[in-house]
């Protein structure tokens, strides 16, 4: 059993204990899921941000950040940013997404070309929607 403080700046985690503090299958899915297809790893970040202040987990592919994921109790938020290249993709992809996903969208509102979408990812469905999400942004 870990005891990760996710708030505490000098303790940087390994991958074991994010995974034991979020509890949910889906975190190693989606880990997994990166490294078949993308061949990438998460890199831990400490972000200073007062809104969400903590170590948090980026994925690239090259030098591109594709999403960054915050670890929360029983699931993890993801934020994946649509910018002006994937924006007509993206909204082709919509209808195809549940509504969650596509409210979230709506509710985004657009700031200099982009949209900085924040997802929550409790469960298998959404986290297929967000595998569809992440398909778009690593093009």
């Amino acid at each position: 059993m870990y005891h990760w403080d996710k708030r505490d700046a000098t303790c940087k985690p390994v991958l074991e204990e994010v995974a034991e503090y979020i509890k949910n299958p889906l975190f190693k899915e989606l880990c997994d899921h990166f490294e078949e297809v993308y061949h990438c790893f998460p890199q831990f970040h400490y972000s200073r941000c007062s809104m969400a202040m903590g170590w948090n987990l980026k994925f690239k592919k090259s030098s591109k950040n594709i999403c960054t994921l915050y670890p929360q109790r029983g699931y993890f938020d993801v934020l994946i940013v649509i910018g002006k290249k994937e924006k007509e993709s993206f909204e082709k992809l919509l209808p195809n997404l549940s509504y969650s996903f596509q409210r979230v969208y709506a509710e985004t509102k657009e700031m200099m070309g982009q949209r900085w979408l924040m997802l929550s990812i409790e469960d298998p469905s959404q986290l297929e929607d967000l595998k569809k999400c992440i398909l778009v942004r690593a093009k």
